[in-house]
Protein backbone atom coordinates (compact mmCIF):
# COMPACT_ATOMS: atom_id res chain seq x y z
CA UNK A 1 0.00 0.00 0.00
CA UNK A 2 1.52 3.60 -1.22
CA UNK A 3 1.33 6.24 1.27
CA UNK A 4 0.45 9.85 -0.59
CA UNK A 5 2.15 12.78 0.91
CA UNK A 6 0.85 16.72 0.45
CA UNK A 7 3.02 18.46 -1.52
CA UNK A 8 4.76 21.04 -0.01
CA UNK A 9 3.53 24.33 0.23
CA UNK A 10 4.91 27.33 -1.19
CA UNK A 11 6.18 30.29 0.71
CA UNK A 12 5.50 33.26 0.35
CA UNK A 13 8.08 35.65 -1.64
CA UNK A 14 7.87 39.66 -2.15
CA UNK A 15 7.64 38.95 -5.66
CA UNK A 16 4.57 37.67 -5.49
CA UNK A 17 2.90 40.92 -4.58
CA UNK A 18 3.52 42.20 -8.23
CA UNK A 19 3.43 39.17 -10.33
CA UNK A 20 0.94 36.68 -8.48
CA UNK A 21 -2.65 37.54 -9.72
CA UNK A 22 -3.63 36.83 -6.27
CA UNK A 23 -1.99 39.53 -4.72
CA UNK A 24 -1.72 42.01 -7.61
CA UNK A 25 -5.03 43.92 -7.34
CA UNK A 26 -4.26 44.19 -3.17
CA UNK A 27 -1.44 45.67 -3.91
CA UNK A 28 -2.50 48.46 -6.39
CA UNK A 29 -4.81 49.29 -4.29
CA UNK A 30 -3.11 49.43 -1.24
CA UNK A 31 -0.18 51.98 -3.24
CA UNK A 32 -2.89 53.84 -4.42
CA UNK A 33 -4.55 54.48 -1.21
CA UNK A 34 -1.24 55.44 0.09
CA UNK A 35 -0.49 58.04 -2.85
CA UNK A 36 -4.22 59.33 -2.43
CA UNK A 37 -3.10 59.75 1.43
CA UNK A 38 0.03 61.47 0.61
CA UNK A 39 -1.39 63.89 -1.79
CA UNK A 40 -4.40 65.02 0.62
CA UNK A 41 -1.74 65.46 3.25
CA UNK A 42 0.52 67.54 0.90
CA UNK A 43 -2.49 70.15 -0.43
CA UNK A 44 -3.74 70.59 3.46
CA UNK A 45 -0.23 71.23 4.68
CA UNK A 46 0.32 73.64 1.74
CA UNK A 47 -2.54 75.38 2.12
CA UNK A 48 -1.77 76.11 5.86
CA UNK A 49 1.29 77.36 5.27
CA UNK A 50 0.08 79.60 2.62
CA UNK A 51 -2.44 80.91 4.67
CA UNK A 52 0.18 81.55 7.28
CA UNK A 53 2.19 82.87 5.33
CA UNK A 54 -0.38 85.64 4.41
CA UNK A 55 -1.11 86.34 8.44
CA UNK A 56 -4.46 83.66 8.12
CA UNK A 57 -5.52 80.59 10.26
CA UNK A 58 -7.95 78.01 9.73
CA UNK A 59 -10.57 78.36 11.95
CA UNK A 60 -14.28 78.09 11.80
CA UNK A 61 -15.08 80.43 14.77
CA UNK A 62 -16.38 83.19 12.03
CA UNK A 63 -19.99 80.86 12.55
CA UNK A 64 -20.46 82.40 15.85
CA UNK A 65 -19.52 86.34 15.23
CA UNK A 66 -22.92 88.41 14.22
CA UNK A 67 -23.61 88.61 10.68
CA UNK A 68 -24.81 92.09 9.93
CA UNK A 69 -27.30 91.87 6.97
CA UNK A 70 -30.39 91.07 6.72
CA UNK A 71 -32.73 87.83 4.43
CA UNK A 72 -35.56 88.56 2.59
CA UNK A 73 -37.33 84.99 2.37
CA UNK A 74 -36.57 82.77 5.35
CA UNK A 75 -38.06 79.62 6.98
CA UNK A 76 -37.45 80.71 10.63
CA UNK A 77 -36.82 84.17 12.73
CA UNK A 78 -33.81 85.76 11.88
CA UNK A 79 -32.57 89.27 11.97
CA UNK A 80 -29.21 91.01 11.73
CA UNK A 81 -27.99 90.04 15.09
CA UNK A 82 -28.14 86.62 14.15
CA UNK A 83 -25.08 84.99 13.72
CA UNK A 84 -23.45 83.62 10.67
CA UNK A 85 -24.24 80.17 11.12
CA UNK A 86 -27.41 80.99 11.74
CA UNK A 87 -27.61 83.08 8.19
CA UNK A 88 -26.37 79.97 6.45
CA UNK A 89 -29.05 77.71 7.98
CA UNK A 90 -31.30 80.36 6.27
CA UNK A 91 -29.95 79.84 3.52
CA UNK A 92 -29.40 75.75 3.60
CA UNK A 93 -33.37 75.92 4.46
CA UNK A 94 -34.31 78.35 1.46
CA UNK A 95 -32.40 75.81 -0.73
CA UNK A 96 -33.67 72.57 0.25
CA UNK A 97 -37.28 74.73 0.01
CA UNK A 98 -36.92 75.40 -3.90
CA UNK A 99 -35.17 72.28 -4.46
CA UNK A 100 -37.99 70.40 -2.83
CA UNK A 101 -40.45 72.11 -4.46
CA UNK A 102 -38.78 71.74 -7.78
CA UNK A 103 -38.10 68.40 -7.93
CA UNK A 104 -42.31 68.00 -7.48
CA UNK A 105 -43.51 70.30 -9.76
CA UNK A 106 -40.84 69.29 -12.53
CA UNK A 107 -42.09 65.46 -11.97
CA UNK A 108 -45.19 66.14 -12.58
CA UNK A 109 -44.91 68.83 -15.79
CA UNK A 110 -42.42 65.91 -17.53
CA UNK A 111 -44.42 63.10 -16.83
CA UNK A 112 -47.62 65.09 -18.35
CA UNK A 113 -45.56 66.47 -21.11
CA UNK A 114 -43.38 63.15 -22.06
CA UNK A 115 -47.37 61.24 -22.36
CA UNK A 116 -48.63 64.43 -24.30
CA UNK A 117 -45.94 64.24 -26.88
CA UNK A 118 -46.86 60.45 -27.99
CA UNK A 119 -50.57 61.27 -28.44
CA UNK A 120 -52.51 61.15 -31.18
CA UNK A 121 -53.71 64.49 -31.38
CA UNK A 122 -51.21 66.61 -33.65
CA UNK A 123 -52.27 69.77 -31.84
CA UNK A 124 -50.97 68.53 -28.46
CA UNK A 125 -48.29 66.89 -29.26
CA UNK A 126 -46.57 69.64 -31.40
CA UNK A 127 -47.25 71.92 -28.63
CA UNK A 128 -45.79 69.70 -26.42
CA UNK A 129 -42.58 69.40 -28.45
CA UNK A 130 -42.20 73.37 -28.70
CA UNK A 131 -42.15 73.22 -24.95
CA UNK A 132 -39.40 70.97 -24.71
CA UNK A 133 -37.49 72.33 -27.05
CA UNK A 134 -37.81 75.47 -26.30
CA UNK A 135 -36.62 75.07 -22.55
CA UNK A 136 -34.25 72.96 -23.55
CA UNK A 137 -32.39 75.03 -25.78
CA UNK A 138 -32.36 78.26 -24.13
CA UNK A 139 -30.04 78.37 -20.78
CA UNK A 140 -31.51 78.26 -17.44
CA UNK A 141 -30.24 81.95 -16.50
CA UNK A 142 -32.21 83.35 -19.07
CA UNK A 143 -35.42 81.76 -18.30
CA UNK A 144 -34.96 82.74 -14.48
CA UNK A 145 -34.44 86.36 -15.14
CA UNK A 146 -37.11 86.45 -17.98
CA UNK A 147 -39.90 84.95 -15.66
CA UNK A 148 -38.69 87.20 -12.73
CA UNK A 149 -38.77 89.85 -15.21
CA UNK A 150 -42.36 89.04 -16.29
CA UNK A 151 -43.31 88.80 -12.59
CA UNK A 152 -42.31 91.89 -12.08
CA UNK A 153 -42.70 94.58 -14.79
CA UNK A 154 -46.03 93.12 -15.40
CA UNK A 155 -47.99 92.99 -12.37
CA UNK A 156 -49.62 95.57 -10.50
CA UNK A 157 -47.56 97.58 -7.09
CA UNK A 158 -49.48 97.46 -4.12
CA UNK A 159 -50.87 100.91 -4.02
CA UNK A 160 -53.19 99.74 -7.15
CA UNK A 161 -55.14 97.49 -4.95
CA UNK A 162 -56.86 101.02 -2.84
CA UNK A 163 -60.60 101.65 -3.37
CA UNK A 164 -60.82 103.03 -7.08
CA UNK A 165 -57.29 101.21 -8.15
CA UNK A 166 -57.01 99.27 -11.28
CA UNK A 167 -56.31 96.02 -9.37
CA UNK A 168 -58.40 93.95 -6.79
CA UNK A 169 -57.44 90.51 -5.07
CA UNK A 170 -58.65 87.65 -5.97
CA UNK A 171 -60.27 84.19 -4.73
CA UNK A 172 -62.88 86.32 -2.49
CA UNK A 173 -59.79 88.89 -1.40
CA UNK A 174 -57.43 86.27 -0.04
CA UNK A 175 -54.96 86.54 -2.52
CA UNK A 176 -53.11 89.24 -4.04
CA UNK A 177 -50.73 89.06 -6.81
CA UNK A 178 -48.00 92.31 -6.93
CA UNK A 179 -44.89 93.45 -8.41
CA UNK A 180 -43.09 92.79 -4.68
CA UNK A 181 -44.80 89.40 -4.75
CA UNK A 182 -47.76 86.89 -4.15
CA UNK A 183 -49.29 87.15 -0.30
CA UNK A 184 -51.64 84.17 0.19
CA UNK A 185 -52.95 83.11 3.69
CA UNK A 186 -50.99 81.98 6.21
CA UNK A 187 -51.61 79.38 8.83
CA UNK A 188 -52.10 80.21 12.51
CA UNK A 189 -51.61 77.32 14.55
CA UNK A 190 -53.12 77.62 17.73
CA UNK A 191 -53.41 74.73 20.90
CA UNK A 192 -53.74 71.30 19.90
CA UNK A 193 -53.13 72.42 16.48
CA UNK A 194 -50.17 69.04 16.35
CA UNK A 195 -53.57 66.96 16.97
CA UNK A 196 -54.46 68.19 12.90
CA UNK A 197 -50.91 67.34 11.41
CA UNK A 198 -50.33 63.95 13.57
CA UNK A 199 -53.57 63.02 11.64
CA UNK A 200 -52.51 64.49 8.55
CA UNK A 201 -49.46 62.36 8.39
CA UNK A 202 -50.93 59.12 9.25
CA UNK A 203 -53.24 59.43 6.62
CA UNK A 204 -50.36 60.06 4.16
CA UNK A 205 -49.03 56.56 5.58
CA UNK A 206 -52.71 55.55 5.44
CA UNK A 207 -52.77 55.80 2.14
CA UNK A 208 -49.51 54.76 1.36
CA UNK A 209 -50.49 51.92 2.86
CA UNK A 210 -53.81 51.22 0.89
CA UNK A 211 -52.31 51.77 -2.37
CA UNK A 212 -49.39 49.06 -1.73
CA UNK A 213 -52.43 46.56 -0.91
CA UNK A 214 -54.59 47.71 -3.56
CA UNK A 215 -52.07 46.96 -5.88
CA UNK A 216 -50.77 43.39 -4.07
CA UNK A 217 -54.75 42.54 -4.47
CA UNK A 218 -54.49 42.99 -8.02
CA UNK A 219 -51.49 40.92 -8.61
CA UNK A 220 -52.43 37.88 -6.99
CA UNK A 221 -56.48 38.05 -8.21
CA UNK A 222 -56.87 40.53 -10.38
CA UNK A 223 -59.53 42.39 -8.11
CA UNK A 224 -59.21 46.32 -8.76
CA UNK A 225 -59.86 48.19 -5.90
CA UNK A 226 -61.30 51.66 -6.48
CA UNK A 227 -58.08 53.69 -5.50
CA UNK A 228 -58.24 57.27 -6.13
CA UNK A 229 -61.48 57.96 -4.68
CA UNK A 230 -60.17 56.15 -1.34
CA UNK A 231 -56.84 57.96 -1.42
CA UNK A 232 -59.27 61.51 -1.93
CA UNK A 233 -61.23 60.31 0.84
CA UNK A 234 -58.10 59.55 3.14
CA UNK A 235 -56.45 62.46 2.37
CA UNK A 236 -59.37 65.34 3.38
CA UNK A 237 -61.55 63.30 5.80
CA UNK A 238 -59.86 62.35 8.76
CA UNK A 239 -57.87 65.58 8.78
CA UNK A 240 -60.95 67.66 8.55
CA UNK A 241 -62.92 65.92 11.18
CA UNK A 242 -59.73 66.05 13.60
CA UNK A 243 -59.68 69.66 12.95
CA UNK A 244 -63.63 69.80 14.18
CA UNK A 245 -63.35 67.87 17.06
CA UNK A 246 -60.24 70.09 18.49
CA UNK A 247 -62.08 73.11 17.85
CA UNK A 248 -61.12 74.39 15.06
CA UNK A 249 -57.36 75.19 16.64
CA UNK A 250 -56.04 76.20 12.97
CA UNK A 251 -56.93 79.48 11.34
CA UNK A 252 -56.00 81.58 8.70
CA UNK A 253 -54.10 85.14 8.97
CA UNK A 254 -55.12 86.90 5.50
CA UNK A 255 -53.33 89.46 4.17
CA UNK A 256 -54.83 93.21 4.03
CA UNK A 257 -53.30 96.37 2.43
CA UNK A 258 -52.62 98.87 4.84
CA UNK A 259 -50.15 101.61 4.25
CA UNK A 260 -47.44 101.06 0.89
CA UNK A 261 -47.77 97.50 1.34
CA UNK A 262 -49.22 94.26 2.39
CA UNK A 263 -49.52 93.29 5.97
CA UNK A 264 -50.68 89.98 7.08
CA UNK A 265 -50.81 86.88 4.97
CA UNK A 266 -47.50 84.92 3.76
CA UNK A 267 -45.29 86.78 1.36
CA UNK A 268 -44.14 84.35 -1.09
CA UNK A 269 -41.36 87.20 -3.14
CA UNK A 270 -40.88 87.11 -6.94
CA UNK A 271 -37.26 85.71 -6.75
CA UNK A 272 -38.65 82.88 -5.36
CA UNK A 273 -41.52 82.08 -7.79
CA UNK A 274 -39.36 83.01 -10.59
CA UNK A 275 -36.87 80.72 -9.33
CA UNK A 276 -38.94 77.89 -8.45
CA UNK A 277 -40.93 78.07 -11.89
CA UNK A 278 -37.86 78.26 -13.88
CA UNK A 279 -35.95 75.65 -12.26
CA UNK A 280 -39.19 73.30 -12.91
CA UNK A 281 -40.06 74.13 -16.19
CA UNK A 282 -36.02 73.82 -17.23
CA UNK A 283 -35.96 70.51 -15.85
CA UNK A 284 -39.37 69.46 -16.55
CA UNK A 285 -38.49 69.73 -20.44
CA UNK A 286 -35.64 67.52 -19.66
CA UNK A 287 -37.92 65.01 -17.86
CA UNK A 288 -40.39 64.98 -20.50
CA UNK A 289 -37.67 63.42 -22.67
CA UNK A 290 -36.73 60.99 -20.40
CA UNK A 291 -40.26 59.49 -19.97
CA UNK A 292 -41.09 60.01 -23.95
CA UNK A 293 -37.79 57.29 -24.11
CA UNK A 294 -39.20 55.01 -21.70
CA UNK A 295 -42.41 54.73 -22.86
CA UNK A 296 -40.75 54.04 -26.28
CA UNK A 297 -38.27 51.47 -24.37
CA UNK A 298 -41.82 49.09 -24.13
CA UNK A 299 -43.13 46.87 -26.86
CA UNK A 300 -45.93 47.74 -28.50
CA UNK A 301 -47.18 44.19 -28.11
CA UNK A 302 -47.77 44.95 -24.87
CA UNK A 303 -50.05 47.89 -25.28
CA UNK A 304 -52.25 45.78 -28.11
CA UNK A 305 -52.23 42.72 -25.82
CA UNK A 306 -53.53 44.94 -22.94
CA UNK A 307 -56.48 46.42 -25.39
CA UNK A 308 -57.31 43.02 -26.82
CA UNK A 309 -58.03 42.22 -22.98
CA UNK A 310 -60.27 45.22 -22.40
CA UNK A 311 -58.17 47.51 -21.13
CA UNK A 312 -58.88 51.39 -21.64
CA UNK A 313 -55.68 53.51 -22.34
CA UNK A 314 -55.64 54.92 -19.05
CA UNK A 315 -55.20 51.62 -17.12
CA UNK A 316 -52.85 50.65 -19.96
CA UNK A 317 -50.89 53.56 -19.25
CA UNK A 318 -50.82 53.27 -15.65
CA UNK A 319 -50.88 49.15 -15.28
CA UNK A 320 -48.98 47.84 -18.20
CA UNK A 321 -46.67 50.92 -19.83
CA UNK A 322 -45.56 52.99 -17.16
CA UNK A 323 -44.44 50.04 -14.84
CA UNK A 324 -42.48 48.59 -16.89
CA UNK A 325 -41.35 52.16 -18.15
CA UNK A 326 -39.97 53.46 -14.94
CA UNK A 327 -37.19 50.81 -15.07
CA UNK A 328 -35.85 52.96 -17.76
CA UNK A 329 -36.90 56.36 -16.32
CA UNK A 330 -35.65 56.21 -13.19
CA UNK A 331 -31.74 55.66 -13.51
CA UNK A 332 -31.68 59.29 -15.59
CA UNK A 333 -34.38 60.97 -13.65
CA UNK A 334 -31.55 61.08 -10.77
CA UNK A 335 -29.30 63.00 -12.66
CA UNK A 336 -32.08 65.29 -12.81
CA UNK A 337 -33.26 65.86 -9.78
CA UNK A 338 -29.39 66.42 -8.80
CA UNK A 339 -28.95 69.12 -12.13
CA UNK A 340 -32.32 70.83 -10.17
CA UNK A 341 -30.69 71.15 -6.78
CA UNK A 342 -27.26 72.39 -8.21
CA UNK A 343 -29.03 74.77 -10.44
CA UNK A 344 -30.65 76.63 -7.19
CA UNK A 345 -27.48 78.03 -6.89
CA UNK A 346 -28.58 80.45 -9.42
CA UNK A 347 -30.95 82.07 -6.98
CA UNK A 348 -28.20 85.14 -6.41
CA UNK A 349 -29.64 86.41 -9.66
CA UNK A 350 -32.63 87.42 -8.99
CA UNK A 351 -31.74 87.82 -4.92
CA UNK A 352 -33.32 84.66 -3.42
CA UNK A 353 -31.10 84.19 -0.34
CA UNK A 354 -30.14 80.68 -0.74
CA UNK A 355 -27.04 78.92 0.55
CA UNK A 356 -25.04 80.03 -2.15
CA UNK A 357 -26.41 83.61 -1.39
CA UNK A 358 -25.32 83.48 2.31
CA UNK A 359 -23.07 80.95 3.17
CA UNK A 360 -20.98 81.39 -0.45
CA UNK A 361 -21.80 85.35 -0.53
CA UNK A 362 -21.98 87.84 1.76
CA UNK A 363 -20.52 85.67 4.61
CA UNK A 364 -17.34 85.34 3.23
CA UNK A 365 -17.05 88.91 1.72
CA UNK A 366 -17.63 89.84 5.59
CA UNK A 367 -15.17 87.60 7.24
CA UNK A 368 -12.84 86.88 4.90
CA UNK A 369 -12.76 82.98 5.40
CA UNK A 370 -13.61 82.18 1.82
CA UNK A 371 -11.48 78.31 1.98
CA UNK A 372 -13.66 77.74 4.89
CA UNK A 373 -17.16 79.46 3.42
CA UNK A 374 -16.31 76.85 0.29
CA UNK A 375 -15.54 74.10 1.77
CA UNK A 376 -18.68 74.13 3.60
CA UNK A 377 -20.81 75.11 1.16
CA UNK A 378 -19.44 72.01 -1.05
CA UNK A 379 -19.93 69.69 1.58
CA UNK A 380 -23.52 70.75 2.22
CA UNK A 381 -23.95 70.17 -1.86
CA UNK A 382 -22.36 67.17 -1.66
CA UNK A 383 -24.65 65.67 1.43
CA UNK A 384 -27.92 66.88 0.20
CA UNK A 385 -26.55 64.98 -3.67
CA UNK A 386 -25.79 61.99 -1.84
CA UNK A 387 -29.17 61.94 -0.13
CA UNK A 388 -31.10 62.36 -2.97
CA UNK A 389 -29.07 59.64 -4.80
CA UNK A 390 -29.48 57.53 -1.94
CA UNK A 391 -32.99 57.98 -1.70
CA UNK A 392 -33.58 57.59 -5.56
CA UNK A 393 -31.62 54.60 -5.80
CA UNK A 394 -33.54 52.72 -3.09
CA UNK A 395 -36.46 53.49 -4.99
CA UNK A 396 -35.03 52.35 -8.27
CA UNK A 397 -34.08 48.46 -6.24
CA UNK A 398 -37.56 48.47 -5.17
CA UNK A 399 -39.15 48.51 -8.97
CA UNK A 400 -36.46 46.88 -10.98
CA UNK A 401 -37.44 43.24 -12.49
CA UNK A 402 -37.44 40.58 -9.44
CA UNK A 403 -36.00 36.98 -11.58
CA UNK A 404 -37.01 34.19 -10.30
Amino acid sequence: MTTMSDPPRESFRLSQLIYDTRYRSLTIQVVATILLAVMIFWLINNTVQNLAALGKDFDFGFLGQRAGYDINQRLLEYSSASTHGKAALIGILNTLLVAFLGCILATVLGVIAGVLRLSSNWVVARLMAVYVEGFRNVPLLLWIIAIFAVMTESTPSPRDFREGGSASMMLGDTLAVTNRGVYVPMPVWGPGSWVVVVVFLLSLVGIFAYRRLARKRQEATGQILPVFRVSLALFFLPAILAYFVMGGPVSLNYPELGGFNFDGGLHLRNSLIALWLALSLYTGAFIAEIVRGGILSVSKGQTEASFALGLRPNRTMNLVVLPQAMRVIVPPLISQYLNLTKNSSLAIAVGYMDARSTLGGITINQTGRELEGMLLLGAFYLVLSLAISGVMNIYNASIKLKER
